[in-house]
């Protein structure tokens, strides 16, 4: 009979060994959960729930806004990452929010004394896919609505003034700013309109409303989407451990769900001043610090008003840290030490870093993990930065870990996160920049990811992320078992 998972863990602690993904696999047992009945909502801090519990890094090779867009329509999120600048991210996390809207707060204006051309360039410029805008005077009042048709009907005539091809506000159907979703559609459908602007007592546009994303966010969310309160796609972005941190927060303003204070040393005094800055300055905004790989780091961080703790310090496959600096546990061990050190206190644990096999997924959530971040798996996707180059005859994309000598050199961010200093003329790297085989679109890496974590969780008997993560137990296996569970003994021509 195999053991508790507390007392399989208390076992390796008397021995004294830290356990990776490749030295354990879960117990099966009598089932009667089938793989569509797992439910897989999970958190990745107090208040932002997820659809699954996959996060994308926040990492210059993973996670931009593509990425960021992509994850939350499966139900995950994405980190985007610090090498930007604040008003690059804060762009980023812009197209994010405004990719799918049930209602969008504070929309694009433009002035009536523009040309269609005008408000083209801008597009451009702003690499904008929508093409429909409140149109205001010069003291910011409500004067008309330009919409895709105006711009279709407009014949290409890019000099039309945009008075003379806007719908002008006494024809516009408008709504107040407390109108919610359910009202918005009701007018909508009544006047046969596919937008709304909500307008304040002295004319001004507060919101817009587009019938798209109303109608889609109504009809049950089919597609998964990772939504905010007003049906927007969730965001979280990463910042450094200074005081540059508060200007990327209020650069991306109302575009932001969570921030992610990123460090290769979660416990510094640098990760906790940015902790209670952050928290200090916008106490409703929730702040996921990492990384740490040891209980003591996770007990501080939950106690100074951490929303959430990632876990991870050097497991990834493009990291050196541990080979450089001799520090580090091994991932299965940090995180069940780390869950287990603040249990009870409601704040989620993200295991950061190591994921090299499906299954290794729900490892990590069967350790105590609500949460897994990936940067390897999703790397070389279609929707990871970066063109698609040719290597060796094979298609590829660039992977590399923040920490490594070509990160630091090209993102201040980078040396910040591994606390380099800038008087180092050769700091010393913590990452590998390699090339990874391009995947195509990141749904179908996902989409698989999803089904392996369904079918194990099925096979250990969990309908759902809390009872795998507290309830499911380990085996220990030694490296002839690891070599049995893989394909041996043939040669395989297909997988």
């Amino acid at each position: 009979m195999s053991l508790s998972r507390d007392e399989f863990f208390a076992s390796t602690e008397r021995q004294g060994l830290a356990l990776t993904f490749d030295d354990v696999r879960l117990a099966t047992a009598q089932s009667k959960v089938s793989t569509r009945e797992v439910d897989l909502t999970s958190y990745f801090s107090r208040n932002i729930k997820l659809g699954v519990p996959l996060v994308s890094a926040a990492m210059d090779t993973v996670t931009t806004a593509d990425m960021a867009i992509a994850m939350a329509k499966l139900g995950g999120l994405g980190v985007l990452h610090a090498g930007l600048t604040p008003e690059q991210q804060a762009k980023e996390a812009r197209r994010v929010k405004h990719e799918l809207n049930a209602v969008i707060k504070d929309p694009i204006t433009f002035s009536a004394e523009l040309t269609l051309g005008d408000i083209l360039s801008e597009c451009d410029r702003r690499q904008l896919k929508f093409r429909t805008f409140p149109i205001t005077d010069n003291d910011g009042r409500f004067v008309g609505l330009l919409t895709q048709n105006d711009f279709d009907f407009s014949l290409g005539n890019s000099a039309l003034a945009v008075e003379a091809a806007m719908t002008p506000a006494h024809d516009v159907v408008t709504g107040t700013p407390d109108t919610n979703m359910h009202k918005a559609f009701a007018v909508m459908r009544e006047h046969g309109k596919k937008t709304l602007p909500l307008l304040t007592e002295d004319g001004k546009v507060s919101a817009l409303y587009v019938l798209s994303d109303v109608v889609r966010s109504l009809a049950g969310n089919p597609e998964r989407h990772n939504l905010d309160d007003s049906g927007r796609l969730l965001v979280a972005a990463a910042v450094p451990t200074d005081e540059g941190a508060l200007e990327r927060i209020e650069a991306m303003g109302d575009y932001l769900d969570v921030i992610v204070v990123d460090s290769a040393q979660g416990d510094s005094y640098f990760a906790f001043q940015a902790l209670r800055l952050i928290k200090d300055t916008y106490p409703d905004l929730d702040v996921v610090v990492g990384n740490i790989s040891s209980s003591e780091s996770a007990v501080a961080l939950a106690d100074a008003g951490a929303d959430g703790i990632k876990v991870g310090q050097g497991p990834g496959s493009i990291c050196t840290t541990r080979i450089e600096t001799g520090i580090g546990s091994p991932q299965v061990s940090a995180v069940y030490e780390c869950v287990q050190a603040i249990k009870g206190s409601g704040v989620p644990i993200c295991a950061d870093g190591g994921i090299v096999n499906r299954g290794d997924v729900s490892l990590a959530i069967a350790a105590g993990a609500s949460s897994v971040m990936m940067g390897g798996q999703l790397a070389g996707t279609k929707e990871a930065p970066g063109e698609v180059t040719s290597h060796n005859g094979a298609m590829v994309k660039l992977y590399r870990g923040m920490g490594s000598a070509s990160a630091m050199r090209d993102s201040e961010a980078s040396r910040k996160r591994y606390g380099v200093d800038s008087s180092t003329s050769t700091p010393l790297p913590e990452g590998v920049e390699s090339y990874v085989p391009y995947k195509g679109p990141v749904d179908d890496v996902v989409n698989q990811l999803i089904m392996a974590l369904r079918k194990s969780m099925s096979y250990v008997g969990s309908p759902d992320i809390e009872t795998h993560r507290t309830e499911t137990r380990f085996l220990r296996v030694t490296n002839a078992g690891m070599a049995e569970s893989r394909p041996h003994d043939v040669t395989v021509i297909q997988r």
